[in-house]
């Protein structure tokens, strides 16, 4: 009994040394707890190896995408240049919509992450540029951050003559005066519209189209003006001018030369067919075509107020002393002038007087013109 007891105690004493950690497990457990360490350490590896694959896989995706999306869209076999303004109030994110409508960019979305990486996207500059296809988005966007605009904007208002141009240009610093001046007198340029009139002041005048340019730094006043006189060019042909103006009874040069005089009188564009009708009557008539912007363009001077003395000056371009038309323009109508005079409005009317406004009275007799002249300009 007494053995019984002492083994009783012993086997309790050996449980809680067991439990305390005092005693060694069995051989057998420990093996089993080593091949499950080992089998855990086994499955982090492979977990972790699987995850820098994946990674790793992850990392050249995304390189691989973001070169291709920052590459030129010229790799793609396109070629060329395009004009494009950003204004003053534009976002990285405006600029890249504006770059992905032209096709300059292939991703509008990695032009605007690459900015905001960069620290670039409060850096771009507002101006005119000329980006070309084979510029990559990292191009492109340090030509916006460097303010690099590769050419001038310039517009050029409708009813401007030669002088007012050059006068221009020059303020604008684009070209020398004196070397336009130089090459307007003495260039040659290949227009079949471009023929010596006799009396004629200048045959380009009225022949530089007016409108917005984007002018080459270092263009040369040559190219200038053959690219104001090939916009003219093109207009003439998308209008089919040449063939309105025959059928309505004139020659391309007296059409022109119409339309520059409608081009200085009218200032309301409603009125412009009604002029070009009030001329095509007086012509019609024989009548002197009395326009004054004709011996402004005589005195060499604009927007001044014309003299009883003034209208005495003696030059092919006075309307007042010579009927007929003047040897050619008298500046550069816009195409509203253009069309007006190839479709004036059919009235009975031969004269027309200023009103304070800069809108017009029209009279189809003396008696009547004389009352508006008194109405309006006294």
């Amino acid at each position: 009994m007494r053995i019984c007891r002492n083994s009783l105690r012993t086997a309790i004493i050996l449980l809680q040394k067991i439990a305390r950690g005092k005693r060694r497990l069995p051989v057998a457990s420990i093996y089993e707890r080593r091949r499950k360490l080992r089998r855990k350490k086994q499955n982090y590896k492979k977990s972790a190896s699987c995850s820098l694959i994946i990674a790793f896989l992850i990392l050249v995706s995304f390189y691989l995408l973001t070169k291709n999306l920052l590459s030129p869209v010229g790799s793609s076999g396109k070629t060329g240049n395009i004009q494009v303004t950003v204004p003053s109030d534009a976002t990285s994110a405006s600029i890249a919509k504006s770059l992905s409508e032209n096709k300059l960019i292939r991703s509008s979305y990695a032009f605007v992450l690459y900015t905001r990486l960069k620290g670039l996207d409060s850096r771009l500059k507002a101006g005119d540029y000329l980006f070309g296809y084979n510029q990559s988005t990292p191009e492109i966007i340090n030509q916006l951050v460097t303010g690099k605009e590769a050419y001038h904007r310039v517009t050029i208002p409708e009813g401007y003559n030669i002088k007012q141009i050059a006068e221009l240009l020059s303020n604008e610093k684009i070209i020398n005066r004196e070397a336009l001046y130089s090459e307007i007198n003495s260039g040659t340029f290949d227009y079949d519209f471009l023929t010596d009139y006799p009396d004629i002041q200048n045959e380009l005048e009225g022949y530089l189209f007016p409108d917005t340019y984007f002018i080459s730094r270092g263009a040369t006043a040559h190219d200038i003006i053959d690219m104001l006189l090939h916009r003219f060019a093109e207009k003439i042909q998308a209008l089919d001018y040449q063939q309105k103006a025959q059928k309505a009874g004139f020659t391309l040069h007296q059409a022109v030369t119409i339309a520059s005089m409608v081009e200085k009188e009218a200032r309301s564009s409603k009125e412009r067919p009604i002029i070009a009708g009030v001329i095509k009557n007086r012509l019609s008539r024989k009548m002197p075509l009395q326009v004054d912007a004709t011996i402004e363009f005589a005195l060499g001077r604009q927007g001044t107020k014309v003299y009883y003395k003034d209208l005495e000056i003696d030059s092919p371009y006075n309307t007042y002393r010579n009927t007929g038309l003047p040897p050619g323009p008298i500046a550069s109508p816009g195409e509203a002038s253009l069309l007006a005079v190839v479709s004036p409005v059919k009235t009975d009317y031969l004269y027309y007087v200023a009103k304070s406004d800069g809108t017009h009275a029209f009279a189809k007799t003396l008696q009547e013109h004389i009352a508006n002249m008194n109405k309006y300009q006294h």
